[in-house]
């Protein structure tokens, strides 16, 4: 399985027109914008009803093909959580800092899709038969 990953896209739509783009072109199963509402997300309530989908909270835990994952935008406790061995992957974000490493688990955070803070504007592609991330520029 193929899984899109962005974050912290920050209201940049052309950034993510052309994330989405990549991720048609890579024939993507599922995308995950790091699953969880950020902490510059407003109003949670309406921005669900908006985009008839369901964003949950942080920190989220989810099973995609028997790999349990870890949601979350921050990465408070993420090696305490990541020593705990409890998940295969943890995706994060917050940072605006692609972070790819393999310990226990395997840690993603994609970058930032927006590209506001630092320029760089990245999503990544998780392949999940071989557990290998690639990271794309937008």
């Amino acid at each position: 399985m193929k899984i899109g990953i962005l974050s912290d896209s920050h209201d940049n739509v052309s950034a993510l027109k052309k994330a989405v783009g990549l991720f048609n072109d890579a024939e993507v199963d599922l995308v995950l914008h790091v699953g969880v509402f950020g902490n510059n997300d407003g109003d949670k309530l309406n921005l669900n009803k908006a985009l008839d989908s369901k964003v949950f909270l942080s920190p989220h835990i989810l099973e995609v093909e028997s790999l349990k994952i870890l949601l979350m935008h921050e990465p408070y406790l993420l090696s305490s959580i990541e020593k705990s061995g409890d998940f295969d992957i943890i995706i994060y974000g917050h940072t605006h800092e692609v972070d790819i490493r393999k310990e226990r688990s395997l840690i993603i955070n994609p970058g930032e899709c927006g590209g506001w803070l630092n320029g760089d504007r990245t999503v990544a592609i998780l392949d999940t038969y071989e557990m290998k991330v690639n990271i794309l520029r937008v």
